[in-house]
């Protein structure tokens, strides 16, 4: 669920800017999953933007805020939504971690970075949601420490059916600044994107796995 149909309009257009998200349907990009994408989302190059990670930091917090109240701490999930968690932890001046995809095999062998406590109320925050295991993966782990996990946002879903039930399936809200279809609706008006070039990007969002450029 997004956060607000302009802000997912906005959300979009300044990733498309900056090439956070990058659109090629004729020249599909190969996922470490082997499937063929004609997109590619990086999210992490708006750290390099102070202007946009501000406007994603704000609009972040400003939602955490109102639909949960201010919870104990901010948990980003590793790597991606480090920078921009530790930023929206930063602009609600609330104590920050982040989630490991497994523990480390050395030291402390720690999951969870930072310091946590037993019973705090925990957001998460993520930069993109594909199908939604890796996320919630850190999920399970906060819950192993026995913490609250009040529920995710993150700044970009590609709407995948696969990741709603998986949440779902989990029991753990997820709202995001912007999603596949808002991007694509932003793509076209700006002629990012042609009309042709939006079937055949509806058709992989359809199907994934199982897309062919043609």
């Amino acid at each position: 669920m997004i956060f607000d149909k302009h802000i997912a309009r906005q959300t979009a257009k300044v990733l498309l800017q900056v090439n956070a998200i990058k659109l090629q349907p004729k020249e599909p990009f190969t996922w470490a999953s082997g499937w063929k994408s004609p997109i590619y989302c990086d999210n992490r190059i708006v750290l390099s933007f102070p202007p946009i990670r501000n406007y994603i930091r704000e609009e972040m917090a400003k939602f955490i805020e109102n639909e949960y109240g201010k919870p104990d701490v901010i948990a980003g999930v590793a790597t991606g939504a480090i920078g921009i968690g530790m930023l929206v932890a930063e602009y609600l001046g609330l104590p920050f971690v982040y989630v490991r995809p497994e523990a480390k095999k050395h030291g402390r062998q720690n999951q969870i970075e930072g310091f946590i406590e037993s019973g705090q109320n925990v957001v998460v925050v993520e930069d993109l949601i594909s199908t939604g295991k890796s996320s919630l993966n850190a999920v399970k782990a906060l819950k192993e420490a026995k913490v609250n996990v009040k529920g995710m946002v993150a700044i970009f879903s590609y709407g995948f059916d696969i990741a709603d039930k998986n949440f779902e399936t989990e029991n753990i809200t997820l709202h995001t600044l912007s999603n596949y279809e808002n991007l694509l609706n932003e793509a076209l008006d700006s002629n990012y994107i042609t009309q042709e070039q939006l079937q055949s990007l509806s058709e992989w969002n359809a199907n994934p796995s199982e897309w062919n450029a043609n």
